[in-house]
């Protein structure tokens, strides 16, 4: 009999301790989740993403650096592929601040379509179409009649319909009398930086890009034949995406790449100042 009282009066005592932890909103065995401590004034920066043109990859990395280092408050996210690929992608509401094109035709569709701000657009460099072929190539290319030697199987040429170089590349081989006659042997790109990838690995033997892609080869893997004359001016115009949320961290950005700073860093990699 005592030893049951004595249980009783343990079990009456865990019961107590039970109850008074749930008054006190401690339930057993529940693992609290710490509140997330936010520091007044320490927001992160602004997030702006620039879609630009395959060809300014180097230089716009070098831009974002040196950007983001005069501009804390902001940062860039980059996106480069074919200038034709990242108009359809503005077109379909991709989330874009800043579009930097490498012809006008790209930017002219979207500024009829009403997508960017029209006096944000300004031509901030220029570039020129060449003729290159792997380093190593024994076939005697000197210019571009040449390409039409059998003995030439593949040329490597950015898809005329969505890549700008491509589209130079077609108008200078079409007023040469050329486009038809080289058509079959053509390889095409995606993007000017596949085509030079191709004549760097002599996958193809010869190839058009632009005058600042020879600047990133490979050292030691290509040759510029020759420039190659196209009646359309090589330039690149940038401007605000109209549907942008950061517009003004976004003209921050392109009085940046067209001003002295960012025209110093494109003239370092082979492109003509508009300034």
């Amino acid at each position: 009999m005592r030893k049951e009282l004595i249980i009783l009066l343990v079990l009456l005592s865990v019961s107590f301790a039970i109850g008074c932890a749930g008054q006190k909103g401690e339930a057993p065995n529940a693992t609290a989740t710490p509140a997330t401590s936010v520091t007044p004034g320490t927001a992160g920066p602004e997030v702006i993403t620039v879609s630009a043109a395959a060809s300014l990859t180097e230089a716009f990395t070098n831009i974002k650096s040196q950007f983001e280092k005069e501009n804390p408050g902001t940062s860039v996210n980059l996106n480069f592929a074919s200038s034709g690929n990242l108009r359809r992608q503005i077109e379909g509401g991709a989330p874009v601040d800043v579009f930097a094109s490498a012809d006008e035709a790209q930017m002219n569709m979207l500024a009829n379509e009403s997508l960017i701000v029209n006096n944000s657009r300004k031509d901030f460099a220029q570039n020129s179409l060449v003729l290159i072929v792997p380093k190593n190539s024994a076939l005697n290319i000197t210019g571009v009649k040449d390409l039409a030697d059998p003995k030439v199987k593949g040329i490597g040429v950015g898809n005329p319909d969505t890549v700008p170089v491509g589209n130079y590349t077609r108008t200078a081989l079409t007023e040469a009398g050329l486009w038809s006659q080289l058509e079959n042997k053509m390889v095409f790109a995606e993007d000017v930086k596949q085509v030079l990838t191709y004549v760097e690995r002599g996958e193809v033997d010869a190839g058009f890009v632009y005058t600042s892609d020879t600047k990133t080869a490979e050292p030691g893997t290509i040759k510029i034949v020759t420039n190659v004359p196209v009646s359309i001016s090589v330039k690149y115009p940038i401007a605000v995406i109209s549907y942008s949320e950061h517009k003004e961290e976004s003209q921050k950005f392109i009085d940046f790449v067209t001003g002295k700073e960012g025209q110093d860093i494109l003239k370092k990699y082979g492109f003509v100042s508009q300034s």
